[in-house]
């Protein structure tokens, strides 16, 4: 797992598998996996699932070559409210792109460590 500095501001986590290495086979088998680990855990909340290719596309915006499908699998971690800021970081959404022969998981850096480590575990775990 990578994470880079996105627009000198965003941490982000990045996981590149080739599609011979995981469990899925595409996007949306991907975005079913994430779904069961999220129903599957003690407070996650599942939320939707955001067809981010087609809206680009309905859009006629840009889309980088090679990509065959962008999804966006939204949840909430959120167990408490301490403070209004906390709404800013929430909810959470993990990044599913496909290319031929690979699938890139992405997703921002989670304000509590373990949790951030739970979203680490969910994506590593797609190795076979």
């Amino acid at each position: 797992m990578k994470k880079t500095v996105f627009m000198e501001k965003y941490p982000v986590f990045s996981l590149e598998l080739l599609k011979d290495e995981i469990s899925v086979s595409n996007a949306k088998e991907a975005v079913e996996y994430f779904k069961q680990k999220i129903e599957a855990h003690p407070i996650a909340k599942f939320i939707a699932v955001f067809d981010h290719y087609s809206h680009t596309k309905s859009l006629n915006g840009p889309i980088m070559e090679g990509l065959i499908d962008a999804q966006n699998v939204v949840f909430c971690f959120g167990q408490a409210i301490p403070n209004t800021k906390i709404l800013a970081v929430r909810p959470r959404s993990i990044g599913i792109c496909e290319f031929e022969d690979k699938i890139v998981i992405d997703f921002m850096e989670a304000p509590k460590e373990e949790l951030h480590a739970v979203m680490q575990n969910w994506a590593k775990s797609l190795k076979i």
